[in-house]
């Protein structure tokens, strides 16, 4: 899920900050951080650092994904400095602005609000005031309703800002020791097995590193399905990364299925790595034939397409199709 770009002869330039006097606040978390003299301040390890005032913009400012100490000093310069601070979950930002002695009024922002809280945020940067939406982890847009804000901010003609920092799947690539010259984000696979596969289809012939996320309750059977419509690719499955029971499994998918379906229960966030289709050429039509009349005389042509698939590395539905019509011509 990507932002939109602005047209190719467009240019949004970063601006400015300027610097805010400091005025210090006392106790409570609803500091008012938009009057024009206000200041704003954080802590890091000790040592208390001024916010910068940043100009009329929407930020879109990443945040740690479990470690609170991959944050950057940029963000931490928005967080507290910008005139609204939008989150997904006020409980969870807390816990960032509470480790950074940051005290200010948090504005939800998140899908079931969206169409209400939308405009109002991007009328405050009509009026002159910086609005920082952040996530409840990772990057803003990346997965999350941030998309449609920033989509409309854009249509609307007004700056949008990126403030990078900590991204699961990019981290998941990383240690996942598989290509990254090529990489394609796909979010979540859907819930019901057919539309999985369909899925899984049309991105099996991807020529780069497939990432995805998943909830716990649901690896084993994503993995599963990734086996049966990917085939035996090499893949990582990535658990709670930057956290203190960081876990990375590493193994070819149908391993790695049997290995998550023999867990008892499996917990935290999880990001899967999915290494790109072999380069080798396609097996010959002829050959691929010979191969699903072996094994149609064993099982049903939906079986024996999903065994083929681990074979020849070509989609399942093709397969299938060929299936049928040499089955009917038996």
């Amino acid at each position: 899920m990507s932002e939109p770009r602005p047209p190719a002869d467009s240019k949004i330039e970063e601006p400015e900050f300027e610097e805010a006097a400091f005025e210090e606040t006392e106790g409570g978390d609803e500091t008012d951080a938009s009057r024009p003299d206000s200041g704003a301040t954080y802590l890091v390890r000790g040592a208390s650092l001024r916010a910068p005032r940043p100009e009329p913009a929407l930020y879109l400012v990443a945040t740690p994904i479990g470690n609170l100490s991959d944050v950057t000093l940029r963000a931490l310069d928005l967080i507290a400095g910008a005139d609204v601070l939008a989150c997904e979950d006020t409980r969870v930002t807390q816990k960032l602005l509470s480790r950074y002695g940051i005290r200010r009024r948090l504005f939800a922002y998140h899908e079931h609000n969206a169409a209400e809280s939308g405009p109002a945020l991007l009328a405050e940067i009509e009026a002159g005031r910086s609005v920082a939406l952040v996530s409840d982890a990772g990057t803003p847009l990346v997965s999350d309703p941030g998309f449609r804000l920033g989509e409309e901010a854009i249509a609307r003609g007004l700056p949008v800002v990126p403030v990078p920092g900590a991204s699961a799947p990019l981290a998941a690539l990383c240690a996942s020791g598989l290509p990254s010259d090529a990489f394609f984000f796909a979010g979540f696979l859907p819930a019901k097995d057919g539309a999985r596969l369909a899925k899984l289809e049309t991105l099996a012939r991807i020529p780069g590193t497939l990432l995805f996320f998943e909830a716990p309750h649901r690896i084993a059977e994503s993995l599963s399905a990734m086996a049966q419509g990917l085939g035996p690719r090499p893949a990582a499955v990535c658990r709670e990364l930057t956290k203190a029971y960081e876990t990375i499994y590493r193994g070819t998918l149908p391993e790695l299925a049997e290995r998550f379906a023999a867990m008892e229960r499996v917990r935290g966030e999880i990001v899967v790595c999915v290494g790109p289709p072999a380069a080798e050429e396609a097996p010959a039509s002829g050959d691929v034939d010979t191969i699903l009349r072996g094994l149609l005389a064993e099982m049903k042509p939906a079986k024996a397409a999903q065994e083929a698939v681990k074979l020849t590395g070509l989609p399942r539905r093709e397969l299938y199709q060929r299936a049928l019509e040499l089955k009917g011509g038996a």
